[in-house]
């Protein structure tokens, strides 16, 4: 079986995902193009060598529809033979594209693809292309279908996290994301967005908040408090008959940020690198997806990440840094818990919470941190993995080679 590496890596900032956000007035076909045409002029790129350009989209409806990733590429000035897919497996869409290009190479049918995400949250709100598993009543119904607040609550009370505790997780995330920013340790892979005229509209992620503490977060209210006791605590509870309630500690400052933003990893067979005169940083070792119980729907990365280890044959002792995403800083908090993983390897350089999580975009934009971030610290091995909606994980195993 073939191999496949990763060559490049590229992302914008990440936008508060407001009307009063710096990306607002970017639509997402221009976030995608910009990162196209990046990773074209960094590796002196022929375009018509790329078999295919993979793009996640969550909400792909809208300015995001139409298949937005073969828009980005004719928009980009990509050769006229390059494809494009959008896929969506929620919050894993960027890393599932991933892994799909890594496959793909593996098999020996292609030898060059482009695979990352895109998510415009300004412009096309989280959820508002509906969904039969989120709005059928009788679905929700039968299998206890509740926000994804209500589920991150739920594993916070089933392993007794107190607000204290979650929010001590997220003041760090901000802490580590502040010194990161400062160190300017995102700037191998970020690169600006512009407007027509040239004119930069954002150059670091916006939602980094200096200050942020503790005391600070407390201050803030539980954000499913009052949907929970509209009858949703009690579905959720009907799965989990031993808990007695939901002790609601997640909010806006626990949470993932709502932003826009985009990537794109280069990934490609070893002959078409050498080809191309472009020197890999990366292989792919590994990856794996699992289903979970979809009412607490987000424990995914655990199994996710028992799997892909067992399928590469190695130990949590083998990985170097996590990337974990932090939907909720439950759960990072369950994953450590769980596997034995050491706080000072995880998200080091802070995660959504402080950074934020543009949906189909942020499973390659922590691929791209993480690669960053072995390299700076001379390290060797990076697993990637995020909790999806409906109850599944995923994971993959990165190796820096050279």
């Amino acid at each position: 079986m073939a191999e496949a590496y990763i060559y490049d890596a590229v992302r914008t900032p990440r936008g508060r995902g407001k009307a009063d956000g710096a990306l607002h007035s970017v639509q997402p076909v221009h976030l995608l193009t910009t990162v196209l045409k990046h990773l074209r002029e960094r590796n002196n790129l022929d375009t018509s060598l790329v078999d295919d350009v993979i793009m996640g989209c969550v909400t792909p409806i809208g300015e995001q529809g139409a298949d937005i990733a073969r828009t980005a590429v004719i928009e980009a000035g990509y050769a006229e033979s390059v494809a494009g897919v959008q896929l969506n497996r929620f919050c894993s869409s960027g890393l599932e594209a991933i892994n799909m290009a890594a496959a793909r190479i593996m098999s020996g049918q292609e030898d060059l693809l482009i695979a990352g995400g895109v998510e415009s949250m300004s412009r096309v709100p989280m959820g508002s292309d509906g969904g039969a598993l989120f709005m059928n009543p009788q679905i929700v119904a039968q299998h206890k279908i509740v926000p994804q607040g209500i589920s991150a609550d739920l594993i916070a009370t089933k392993h007794s996290y107190s607000r204290t505790d979650v929010d001590t997780y997220a003041a760090e995330s901000y802490r580590r994301a502040v010194e990161a920013q400062h160190d300017r340790r995102f700037s191998r892979s970020l690169v600006a967005i512009e407007d027509e005229l040239g004119t930069t509209l954002l150059d670091y992620d916006e939602g980094v908040r200096p200050g942020t503490t503790v005391e600070s977060l407390g201050k803030l209210n539980p954000a499913f408090e009052k949907i929970g006791q509209m009858g949703l605590d009690a579905l959720a509870l009907m799965k989990y008959p031993a808990l007695t309630h939901i002790s609601h500690v997640h909010h806006a400052g626990n949470s993932s940020q709502i932003v826009d933003g985009a990537a794109g990893i280069l990934i490609g067979s070893k002959e078409m690198g050498e080809k191309l005169g472009l020197k890999p940083r990366a292989r792919i070792r590994g990856f794996a997806v699992i289903g979970t119980e979809p009412t607490i729907m987000l424990t995914g990365p655990v199994p996710a990440t028992q799997k892909v280890l067992k399928r590469a044959g190695m130990t949590m002792n083998d990985i170097d840094l996590f990337e974990v995403n932090e939907a909720f800083a439950a759960i990072p908090m369950f994953f450590m818990e769980q596997l034995g993983a050491d706080h000072g390897k995880l998200n080091v350089n802070g995660g959504a919470i402080a950074l934020g999580h543009p949906l189909g975009a942020t499973g390659a934009i922590i691929t791209a941190t993480l690669l960053d971030e072995l390299e700076r610290r001379d390290l060797t091995t990076g697993l990637a993995t995020l909790c999806i909606g409906g109850g599944m994980g995923v994971a993959t195993v990165f190796e820096r080679v050279g």
